[in-house]
């Protein structure tokens, strides 16, 4: 194993178990909302997206509802469709494992990929590993979290909700040295925050993420000419 996949490697298993902590505090909150154990570890298993299970819980707990809470969890999940748009030419996959990898599309999955540049052997390397280690990791701490809930209380207080966000900044801290890339943070940063306040969740998302990818159009036009 050569050293660029060795550090992937590490990298990979990393990311998975500190977006799995952030898990213990969905299967907490789970509960809490009213869900049980199964129906928890459903959202996990099937859903398979933090941001948009966070939403659900988050709607069924001010008992709005199935319907809002699906449509919050959706929006919040559309960003993972332009991961697929980028990750489709690198993955290549056809039949029984063309599920697998939608599955397996998410933030840390999409990022950690970017590591193995411009190599695509290295690129599924991060994307496969990642994947598989968050998917583990996530479905182990929200089954720990759902069970231990109650002796656990409030999990904000152990810091959980900010391991997830760090491990990602971790991840693109690298690229904020150059000065279009930590543009680009910077916009989708205050877009999001500015927005949160006055849109229903998942709407600033889907604006950044929109926002990127019309820095890449951009960007590919620039570079054509």
């Amino acid at each position: 194993m050569s050293s660029k996949q060795q550090s992937i490697t590490a990298v990979s298993l990393g990311v998975g178990f500190a977006t799995g902590v952030y898990a213990i505090s969905f299967g907490a909150l789970s509960v809490a909302a009213g869900l049980d154990l199964w129906q928890t570890m459903a959202l996990s298993l099937l859903m398979f997206s933090g941001g948009s299970q966070f939403a659900f819980i988050g709607v069924i707990a001010t008992g709005a509802g199935v319907v809002p809470a699906i449509l919050s969890a959706w929006l919040l999940g559309v960003r993972n469709g332009f991961y697929a748009i980028r990750m489709n030419p690198v993955l290549s996959v056809r039949g029984l494992i063309m599920p697998v990898a939608a599955q397996l599309t998410i933030d840390e999955s999409n990022a950690v990929s970017l590591l193995g540049e411009p190599d695509r052997k290295q690129e599924r390397l991060g994307f496969w590993l990642t994947g598989i280690a968050v998917f583990v990791f996530w479905n182990f701490f929200t089954f720990l979290g759902a069970v231990l809930g109650s002796q656990i209380g409030n999990p904000t207080d152990w810091g959980l909700d900010a391991a997830a966000g760090a491990a990602f900044l971790g991840l693109i801290w690298p690229r904020l040295s150059q000065s279009k890339f930590l543009a680009l943070a910077v916009a989708s940063a205050f877009v999001a925050i500015s927005l949160s306040s006055v849109l229903p969740a998942g709407v600033p998302v889907l604006l950044t993420a929109l926002l990127a990818v019309g820095f890449w159009l951009f960007g590919m036009r620039g570079g054509k000419k």
